[in-house]
């Protein structure tokens, strides 16, 4: 149960225009994102780079989110690793290759470019951050140094998202819920205290 009550959307007409944007790229509204509009400006610049991240650049959608949910796993957020996996699934990843994010490294349903990219993610998403030089020239042989800002980029928007949402133990809502339960219980995914 959250901590902290998300507002009403009738109360916040000053985000509205924000609130429609999101609500059409993810078919609902993000509870963390009501909790958030108790400080309204946070919302605002949060909602502008969070757009900016993960619908523009070079980077794939889908490989976006997959990145996503390898730095949320990492960090062991489960409101995170349950938006990144439905969001991964509407842009196109098959639920068998979110599944195999898990043991990624010996998978072959990913390429050298999409491993190098989610083993730089697992390793930022650990506490103390262990990602090494060799995991970014791994990284830069598969990406162009605005590609490789893109990743970082995404392991870092989530970096606050999986601080905020685990803090503020963020309700979640019914769509991520249900493709979790039903894609990622069988690696151990549970909602916890995002119920």
């Amino acid at each position: 149960m959250t901590h902290i009550t998300p507002k009403q959307r009738d109360e916040l007409s000053e985000l509205e225009p924000m609130l429609q944007m999101v609500e059409a790229s993810m078919g609902f509204l993000p509870t963390s994102m009501m909790t958030m509009a108790h400080w309204p400006e946070l919302t605002q610049v949060f909602g502008g780079l969070g757009a900016t991240i993960l619908n523009s650049g070079e980077l794939d959608a889908g490989l976006k989110q997959m990145i996503a949910f390898a730095v949320s796993n990492a960090a062991g957020c489960r409101y995170c690793q349950a938006h990144t996996a439905n969001s991964a699934q509407k842009n196109n990843v098959s639920a068998e290759k979110i599944k195999a994010v898990f043991e990624f490294e010996s998978s072959a349903l990913f390429s050298d470019q999409e491993k190098a990219a989610l083993r730089v993610a697992v390793h930022a998403g650990m506490v103390p951050n262990a990602v090494e030089a060799e995991h970014m020239s791994e990284l830069s042989k598969h990406f162009s140094d605005k590609q490789v800002i893109e990743v970082v980029a995404v392991i870092s928007l989530f970096g606050f998202l999986n601080r905020w949402n685990d803090t503020m133990a963020t309700t979640l809502e019914n769509s991520p819920k249900s493709f979790a339960a039903d894609q990622l219980a069988s690696h151990g995914w549970v909602a916890g205290k995002h119920e």
